[in-house]
């Protein structure tokens, strides 16, 4: 075996925690791939026979990649700022694949991706490699340009914003499925009092229709208006695992409609992401689900 074969076999030993990194930073998973595949090309360019540790230069590698593409979309006008979901990773709901289970460790659920999107790009670096890859900060400080000092701070403030969002789930996965399921009976039975009994007063529910805003509403009797306006469109609404943790799929004619990734606390869905976005629904691994029930 040569060095660039060896290099390569090193690479994707790797991969999966890249993407992992890649994917917390940039919350799409294209882009990850993009940004994964970029940490490879400067590895092959580089001196390996230099590299002390190869996981923690790669890591580092990508969280340079991911910050120099999230600078980018900031300053590119066409793209407004936070007008977006995350991409949700979507599984059946009786169970995830174990690709899958490697690049949701920690519990990346969505509404946590949601609120990493509000934070400034060094914000959002600085907080995933220290907290979630336990990368140090004099390394961190290194990609920023700055101290370490700096580079604490700005995971401090991160910490903070994903403190006060409250992004934490119920754990038991029964449990959460079993409120989603309770949601879309009442959903389809068109129950509007059942609909606000499984939904937390002061629900946030989010759309991303791809028009480059985000579309809100907030409150249990709201949210449930919409839900019933939504059951008479004729959907095919399952449950599935968005991000490892329970939501639905809906199919319209057997194309898929909308992803909804709920957030189950105390026994009520207190956020609610929906992705109604054609183009983006249509790159997404979804081959799991197709017009069979």
């Amino acid at each position: 075996m040569d060095e660039r074969d060896w290099l390569a076999e090193r690479f994707q030993e790797h991969r999966p925690r890249l993407r992992a990194v890649a994917y917390r930073m940039l919350g799409s998973t294209s882009e990850a791939d993009d940004a994964v595949q970029e940490a490879w090309i400067r590895l092959s360019r580089s001196n390996a026979g230099e590299i002390d540790n190869l996981e923690a230069w790669l890591v580092t590698a990508v969280g340079r990649v991911a910050l120099s593409m999230l600078r980018s979309r900031k300053t590119r006008r066409e793209e407004p700022l936070d007008a977006h979901l995350p991409d949700p990773i979507v599984d059946r709901a009786d169970g995830i694949d174990p690709e899958h289970e490697v690049l949701l460790a920690d519990s990346v659920g969505l509404a946590l991706l949601v609120v990493l999107e509000t934070l400034t790009p060094a914000e959002r670096l600085a907080y995933v490699l220290h907290d979630m890859f336990s990368v140090p900060f004099d390394e961190i400080g290194a990609i920023l340009d700055r101290s370490p000092e700096a580079a604490r701070q700005l995971a401090s403030r991160g910490r903070r914003r994903i403190r006060g969002a409250d992004t934490t789930l119920d754990a038991d996965p029964a449990a959460q499925q079993e409120v989603v399921e309770a949601f879309l009976a009442a959903a389809r039975d068109g129950n509007f009092d059942a609909l606000v009994v499984v939904l937390d007063p002061d629900i946030v529910l989010r759309e991303d229709t791809g028009s480059g805003t985000i579309v809100e509403v907030r409150g249990a009797e709201n949210v449930a208006r919409r839900a019933m306006a939504a059951s008479r469109l004729g959907l095919d609404v399952r449950p599935a695992r968005i991000n490892g943790a329970a939501g639905w799929i809906a199919l319209f004619d057997g194309d898929v409609f909308a992803i909804g990734a709920l957030s189950v606390r105390d026994g009520r869905i207190t956020t609610m992401d929906i992705l109604l976005d054609p183009a983006r629904l249509a790159r997404l691994d979804l081959t799991d689900f197709d017009s069979r029930p």
